[in-house]
Protein backbone atom coordinates (compact mmCIF):
# COMPACT_ATOMS: atom_id res chain seq x y z
CA UNK A 1 0.00 0.00 0.00
CA UNK A 2 1.37 3.39 -0.83
CA UNK A 3 1.51 6.66 1.43
CA UNK A 4 -0.76 8.10 0.19
CA UNK A 5 -3.25 5.49 -0.11
CA UNK A 6 -2.33 4.81 3.51
CA UNK A 7 -2.82 8.16 4.75
CA UNK A 8 -6.33 8.58 2.79
CA UNK A 9 -7.62 5.21 4.80
CA UNK A 10 -6.32 7.02 8.24
CA UNK A 11 -8.34 9.95 7.11
CA UNK A 12 -11.21 8.02 5.95
CA UNK A 13 -11.19 6.05 9.57
CA UNK A 14 -10.54 9.54 11.36
CA UNK A 15 -13.85 11.06 9.57
CA UNK A 16 -15.84 8.29 10.00
CA UNK A 17 -14.88 7.82 13.96
CA UNK A 18 -15.33 11.50 14.68
CA UNK A 19 -18.82 11.35 13.08
CA UNK A 20 -20.24 9.21 15.39
CA UNK A 21 -19.20 11.44 18.36
CA UNK A 22 -20.84 13.98 16.30
CA UNK A 23 -24.16 12.27 15.75
CA UNK A 24 -23.78 10.88 19.25
CA UNK A 25 -26.16 13.64 21.38
CA UNK A 26 -28.51 13.74 18.49
CA UNK A 27 -29.18 9.56 18.97
CA UNK A 28 -28.89 9.81 22.36
CA UNK A 29 -31.74 12.77 21.94
CA UNK A 30 -33.93 10.35 19.75
CA UNK A 31 -33.91 7.96 22.25
CA UNK A 32 -34.54 9.98 25.33
CA UNK A 33 -37.40 11.37 23.02
CA UNK A 34 -38.61 7.93 22.30
CA UNK A 35 -38.79 6.47 25.97
CA UNK A 36 -40.69 9.99 27.09
CA UNK A 37 -43.31 8.98 24.41
CA UNK A 38 -43.65 5.47 25.49
CA UNK A 39 -43.77 6.37 29.27
CA UNK A 40 -46.71 8.68 28.76
CA UNK A 41 -48.50 6.94 26.57
CA UNK A 42 -47.81 3.96 29.10
CA UNK A 43 -48.63 6.21 31.44
CA UNK A 44 -52.16 7.58 29.35
CA UNK A 45 -53.04 3.75 29.35
CA UNK A 46 -52.66 2.96 32.80
CA UNK A 47 -53.94 5.74 34.39
CA UNK A 48 -57.65 4.38 34.45
CA UNK A 49 -56.97 1.52 36.49
CA UNK A 50 -55.97 3.97 38.91
CA UNK A 51 -58.30 6.22 38.99
CA UNK A 52 -61.60 6.19 40.93
CA UNK A 53 -64.81 4.30 39.86
CA UNK A 54 -67.52 7.13 38.47
CA UNK A 55 -70.56 7.28 41.29
CA UNK A 56 -73.35 6.29 39.61
CA UNK A 57 -76.23 9.20 40.28
CA UNK A 58 -79.30 7.32 39.24
CA UNK A 59 -80.91 6.55 42.34
CA UNK A 60 -78.00 8.00 44.58
CA UNK A 61 -79.07 10.23 47.54
CA UNK A 62 -76.94 13.81 47.03
CA UNK A 63 -77.18 16.30 49.92
CA UNK A 64 -76.60 20.05 49.14
CA UNK A 65 -76.53 22.55 51.54
CA UNK A 66 -76.93 26.00 49.86
CA UNK A 67 -79.22 24.47 47.59
CA UNK A 68 -82.04 27.20 47.74
CA UNK A 69 -80.61 29.34 44.98
CA UNK A 70 -77.35 30.26 43.19
CA UNK A 71 -74.84 27.39 42.09
CA UNK A 72 -76.26 24.84 44.79
CA UNK A 73 -79.58 25.16 43.11
CA UNK A 74 -78.01 24.65 39.96
CA UNK A 75 -76.12 21.62 41.10
CA UNK A 76 -79.39 19.69 42.70
CA UNK A 77 -80.95 20.15 38.98
CA UNK A 78 -77.98 18.73 37.44
CA UNK A 79 -77.52 16.03 39.53
CA UNK A 80 -82.02 15.37 39.16
CA UNK A 81 -81.85 15.31 35.70
CA UNK A 82 -78.96 11.77 36.20
CA UNK A 83 -81.42 10.63 38.45
CA UNK A 84 -80.64 11.04 42.20
CA UNK A 85 -82.85 11.80 44.99
CA UNK A 86 -82.28 15.04 46.51
CA UNK A 87 -82.25 16.48 49.90
CA UNK A 88 -81.75 20.53 49.99
CA UNK A 89 -80.18 22.36 53.01
CA UNK A 90 -80.63 26.26 52.99
CA UNK A 91 -82.10 28.41 56.01
CA UNK A 92 -84.97 30.53 53.91
CA UNK A 93 -87.66 28.24 53.98
CA UNK A 94 -89.65 30.34 51.29
CA UNK A 95 -86.55 29.38 48.96
CA UNK A 96 -86.30 26.17 49.27
CA UNK A 97 -90.03 25.60 48.26
CA UNK A 98 -88.97 27.53 45.20
CA UNK A 99 -86.31 25.36 44.99
CA UNK A 100 -87.76 22.59 45.62
CA UNK A 101 -90.29 23.21 42.46
CA UNK A 102 -87.61 24.01 40.02
CA UNK A 103 -85.26 20.82 40.49
CA UNK A 104 -88.95 19.02 40.55
CA UNK A 105 -89.26 19.79 36.74
CA UNK A 106 -85.69 18.00 35.92
CA UNK A 107 -86.76 14.38 37.00
CA UNK A 108 -86.20 11.69 34.56
CA UNK A 109 -89.05 9.15 36.53
CA UNK A 110 -91.68 8.96 39.00
CA UNK A 111 -89.57 7.75 41.87
CA UNK A 112 -87.37 10.67 42.61
CA UNK A 113 -87.87 12.84 45.62
CA UNK A 114 -86.74 16.14 47.16
CA UNK A 115 -86.72 16.45 49.86
CA UNK A 116 -86.36 20.39 51.72
CA UNK A 117 -85.05 20.76 55.15
CA UNK A 118 -84.27 24.44 56.86
CA UNK A 119 -80.97 24.58 58.99
CA UNK A 120 -78.12 27.04 59.64
CA UNK A 121 -75.52 24.34 58.78
CA UNK A 122 -72.97 27.25 60.68
CA UNK A 123 -74.06 27.28 63.86
CA UNK A 124 -75.12 24.38 65.96
CA UNK A 125 -73.16 20.78 65.00
CA UNK A 126 -75.95 18.80 66.57
CA UNK A 127 -78.85 20.38 64.93
CA UNK A 128 -76.93 19.52 61.94
CA UNK A 129 -76.63 16.07 62.52
CA UNK A 130 -79.77 15.72 63.63
CA UNK A 131 -80.71 16.50 59.93
CA UNK A 132 -78.59 14.60 58.05
CA UNK A 133 -79.96 11.65 60.48
CA UNK A 134 -83.17 12.71 59.27
CA UNK A 135 -82.45 13.10 55.70
CA UNK A 136 -81.21 9.49 55.90
CA UNK A 137 -84.09 7.65 57.27
CA UNK A 138 -86.39 8.89 54.47
CA UNK A 139 -83.94 9.04 51.47
CA UNK A 140 -81.05 6.47 52.30
CA UNK A 141 -77.26 7.06 52.97
CA UNK A 142 -75.85 10.09 51.91
CA UNK A 143 -74.41 9.22 48.52
CA UNK A 144 -72.68 12.83 47.57
CA UNK A 145 -72.36 15.64 50.17
CA UNK A 146 -72.14 19.04 48.09
CA UNK A 147 -71.34 21.67 50.72
CA UNK A 148 -72.37 24.86 48.82
CA UNK A 149 -73.57 26.56 51.57
CA UNK A 150 -71.66 30.16 51.62
CA UNK A 151 -71.50 34.10 51.55
CA UNK A 152 -69.20 36.44 50.21
CA UNK A 153 -68.54 39.80 50.76
CA UNK A 154 -65.48 42.35 49.81
CA UNK A 155 -64.08 45.55 50.99
CA UNK A 156 -60.68 47.22 51.82
CA UNK A 157 -59.22 45.44 54.84
CA UNK A 158 -59.32 48.70 57.36
CA UNK A 159 -63.07 49.27 56.79
CA UNK A 160 -64.34 45.71 56.96
CA UNK A 161 -66.17 45.07 60.54
CA UNK A 162 -63.93 42.73 62.70
CA UNK A 163 -67.71 40.70 63.47
CA UNK A 164 -67.37 39.92 59.42
CA UNK A 165 -64.46 37.86 59.76
CA UNK A 166 -66.32 35.42 61.90
CA UNK A 167 -69.50 35.44 60.51
CA UNK A 168 -67.70 34.67 56.87
CA UNK A 169 -65.62 31.53 58.75
CA UNK A 170 -68.22 30.56 60.22
CA UNK A 171 -70.54 30.19 57.33
CA UNK A 172 -67.55 29.48 54.63
CA UNK A 173 -65.80 27.13 56.32
CA UNK A 174 -67.56 25.41 59.87
CA UNK A 175 -70.93 25.43 57.63
CA UNK A 176 -68.89 22.58 55.39
CA UNK A 177 -67.07 21.06 58.43
CA UNK A 178 -70.74 20.31 60.05
CA UNK A 179 -72.39 18.90 56.81
CA UNK A 180 -69.05 16.63 56.53
CA UNK A 181 -68.45 15.67 59.93
CA UNK A 182 -72.13 14.24 59.98
CA UNK A 183 -71.96 11.92 57.23
CA UNK A 184 -68.40 10.72 56.79
CA UNK A 185 -69.39 7.93 59.55
CA UNK A 186 -71.79 6.38 57.50
CA UNK A 187 -69.47 6.65 54.10
CA UNK A 188 -66.56 5.07 55.68
CA UNK A 189 -68.88 2.04 57.30
CA UNK A 190 -70.41 1.78 53.51
CA UNK A 191 -66.83 2.12 51.99
CA UNK A 192 -67.97 4.47 49.38
CA UNK A 193 -68.90 8.02 48.80
CA UNK A 194 -68.43 11.77 47.25
CA UNK A 195 -67.83 15.07 49.46
CA UNK A 196 -67.76 18.79 46.88
CA UNK A 197 -66.63 21.83 48.78
CA UNK A 198 -67.40 24.68 47.05
CA UNK A 199 -64.78 27.02 47.00
CA UNK A 200 -64.06 29.59 44.82
CA UNK A 201 -61.12 31.22 42.49
CA UNK A 202 -60.91 34.10 45.48
CA UNK A 203 -59.93 30.42 47.47
CA UNK A 204 -56.81 30.20 44.56
CA UNK A 205 -55.39 33.69 44.68
CA UNK A 206 -56.05 36.60 47.36
CA UNK A 207 -57.27 39.54 45.64
CA UNK A 208 -57.92 43.34 46.55
CA UNK A 209 -61.02 43.35 48.60
CA UNK A 210 -61.02 39.86 49.81
CA UNK A 211 -59.23 40.30 52.67
CA UNK A 212 -62.42 38.71 54.91
CA UNK A 213 -63.27 36.04 51.84
CA UNK A 214 -60.42 34.43 50.79
CA UNK A 215 -59.19 33.18 53.84
CA UNK A 216 -62.51 31.33 54.86
CA UNK A 217 -62.29 29.70 51.16
CA UNK A 218 -58.38 28.63 50.90
CA UNK A 219 -59.52 26.98 54.37
CA UNK A 220 -61.59 24.53 52.24
CA UNK A 221 -58.31 23.96 50.32
CA UNK A 222 -56.42 22.35 53.56
CA UNK A 223 -59.43 20.52 54.73
CA UNK A 224 -60.28 19.16 51.60
CA UNK A 225 -56.61 18.12 51.39
CA UNK A 226 -56.77 16.31 55.12
CA UNK A 227 -59.95 14.91 54.29
CA UNK A 228 -58.61 13.56 51.10
CA UNK A 229 -55.86 11.63 52.13
CA UNK A 230 -57.83 10.21 55.25
CA UNK A 231 -60.63 8.88 53.49
CA UNK A 232 -58.93 7.62 50.33
CA UNK A 233 -58.47 4.22 51.59
CA UNK A 234 -62.07 3.89 52.29
CA UNK A 235 -62.83 4.58 48.74
CA UNK A 236 -64.40 7.90 49.65
CA UNK A 237 -63.37 10.79 47.15
CA UNK A 238 -63.00 14.43 48.41
CA UNK A 239 -63.29 17.58 45.23
CA UNK A 240 -62.75 20.92 45.75
CA UNK A 241 -64.36 23.45 43.16
CA UNK A 242 -62.79 26.93 42.28
CA UNK A 243 -65.86 28.24 40.13
CA UNK A 244 -65.52 31.70 39.10
CA UNK A 245 -67.28 34.73 39.43
CA UNK A 246 -71.03 33.73 38.68
CA UNK A 247 -74.54 35.34 37.94
CA UNK A 248 -76.00 34.11 41.06
CA UNK A 249 -78.07 36.43 43.71
CA UNK A 250 -74.98 36.03 45.71
CA UNK A 251 -72.80 37.80 43.37
CA UNK A 252 -75.12 40.86 42.66
CA UNK A 253 -75.44 41.64 46.48
CA UNK A 254 -71.90 41.35 46.82
CA UNK A 255 -71.48 44.09 43.51
CA UNK A 256 -73.85 46.53 45.63
CA UNK A 257 -70.46 47.00 48.35
CA UNK A 258 -67.55 45.80 45.96
CA UNK A 259 -64.68 48.16 46.06
CA UNK A 260 -64.06 49.66 42.26
CA UNK A 261 -60.29 47.97 42.41
CA UNK A 262 -62.47 44.94 43.18
CA UNK A 263 -64.94 45.46 40.51
CA UNK A 264 -62.07 46.40 37.68
CA UNK A 265 -60.18 43.08 38.73
CA UNK A 266 -62.81 40.81 38.62
CA UNK A 267 -64.26 42.29 35.10
CA UNK A 268 -60.98 40.74 33.58
CA UNK A 269 -62.26 37.35 33.57
CA UNK A 270 -66.29 37.95 32.76
CA UNK A 271 -69.16 35.81 34.45
CA UNK A 272 -70.48 32.37 34.38
CA UNK A 273 -73.63 30.79 34.46
CA UNK A 274 -74.69 28.72 37.38
CA UNK A 275 -75.75 25.70 35.03
CA UNK A 276 -72.02 25.41 33.05
CA UNK A 277 -70.51 25.57 36.88
CA UNK A 278 -73.16 23.14 37.99
CA UNK A 279 -72.26 20.52 34.96
CA UNK A 280 -68.51 21.01 35.33
CA UNK A 281 -68.15 20.17 38.95
CA UNK A 282 -70.89 17.77 39.18
CA UNK A 283 -68.82 15.68 36.26
CA UNK A 284 -65.31 16.47 38.24
CA UNK A 285 -66.97 15.12 41.62
CA UNK A 286 -68.98 11.57 40.05
CA UNK A 287 -65.31 11.09 38.28
CA UNK A 288 -63.68 11.56 41.51
CA UNK A 289 -61.43 14.69 40.51
CA UNK A 290 -59.93 16.66 43.33
CA UNK A 291 -59.46 19.89 41.61
CA UNK A 292 -62.40 21.11 39.80
CA UNK A 293 -62.22 24.30 37.52
CA UNK A 294 -64.18 26.33 35.04
CA UNK A 295 -63.06 27.71 32.50
CA UNK A 296 -59.16 28.43 30.61
CA UNK A 297 -58.84 30.90 33.75
CA UNK A 298 -59.55 28.53 36.57
CA UNK A 299 -57.82 25.71 34.40
CA UNK A 300 -54.53 27.70 34.20
CA UNK A 301 -55.27 28.65 38.53
CA UNK A 302 -55.63 24.56 39.46
CA UNK A 303 -52.57 24.15 37.11
CA UNK A 304 -50.39 27.08 39.18
CA UNK A 305 -52.12 26.44 42.33
CA UNK A 306 -51.79 22.78 42.52
CA UNK A 307 -48.62 22.51 44.99
CA UNK A 308 -48.79 19.21 46.70
CA UNK A 309 -52.92 18.52 45.98
CA UNK A 310 -53.28 15.32 45.02
CA UNK A 311 -54.17 14.32 41.79
CA UNK A 312 -56.71 11.20 40.55
CA UNK A 313 -55.15 9.64 37.36
CA UNK A 314 -51.44 9.82 35.98
CA UNK A 315 -52.67 12.19 33.09
CA UNK A 316 -53.77 15.09 34.99
CA UNK A 317 -50.23 15.45 37.31
CA UNK A 318 -48.66 15.16 33.96
CA UNK A 319 -49.99 18.27 32.20
CA UNK A 320 -49.42 20.28 35.87
CA UNK A 321 -46.04 19.52 34.86
CA UNK A 322 -45.62 20.35 31.39
CA UNK A 323 -48.01 23.69 31.74
CA UNK A 324 -46.79 25.12 35.27
CA UNK A 325 -44.18 26.78 33.96
CA UNK A 326 -45.92 28.46 30.73
CA UNK A 327 -49.11 29.90 33.30
CA UNK A 328 -46.66 31.10 35.54
CA UNK A 329 -45.03 33.50 33.00
CA UNK A 330 -48.53 34.27 31.92
CA UNK A 331 -49.86 34.48 35.75
CA UNK A 332 -46.75 37.46 36.04
CA UNK A 333 -48.41 39.09 33.40
CA UNK A 334 -52.24 39.05 34.91
CA UNK A 335 -50.42 40.23 38.53
CA UNK A 336 -48.87 43.24 37.01
CA UNK A 337 -52.19 43.96 35.53
CA UNK A 338 -54.11 43.86 38.65
CA UNK A 339 -51.39 45.73 40.53
CA UNK A 340 -51.68 48.30 37.67
CA UNK A 341 -55.63 48.58 38.19
CA UNK A 342 -55.26 48.92 42.05
CA UNK A 343 -52.47 52.07 41.98
CA UNK A 344 -54.41 53.94 39.02
CA UNK A 345 -57.24 53.92 41.39
CA UNK A 346 -54.99 54.63 44.35
CA UNK A 347 -53.73 57.72 42.03
CA UNK A 348 -56.99 58.58 40.68
CA UNK A 349 -58.67 58.80 44.02
CA UNK A 350 -55.64 61.17 45.65
CA UNK A 351 -56.04 63.18 42.72
CA UNK A 352 -59.77 63.51 43.00
CA UNK A 353 -59.40 64.71 46.94
CA UNK A 354 -56.76 67.21 46.07
CA UNK A 355 -59.04 68.80 43.93
CA UNK A 356 -61.92 68.64 46.08
CA UNK A 357 -59.34 70.09 49.04
CA UNK A 358 -58.62 73.23 45.79
CA UNK A 359 -62.08 73.97 45.35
Amino acid sequence: MSYEEGLSSTITDWLFFNSWWLLLPFIMLLVVAAFIVAFVLLLYMISPLISPKPLKLNGAHVVVTGGSSGIGKSIAMECYRQGAFITLVARDESKLVQAKKEVEKCAINDKQVVLCISVDVSKDYGQVESVIKQCQEKLGPVDMLVNCAGTSFSGKFEEVEVERFRSLMEVNYLGSVYPTRAVITTMKERRMGRIMFVSSQAGQIGLFGYTAYSPSKFALRGLAESLQMEMKPYNIYVTIAYPPDTDTPGLAEENRTKPLETRLISETSGVTQPEQVAKTVVKDAVQGNFNSSVGPDGYMLSALTCGMSPVTSITEGLQQIVTMGLFRTVALFYLGSFDSIVRRCMIEREQSKAADKRE
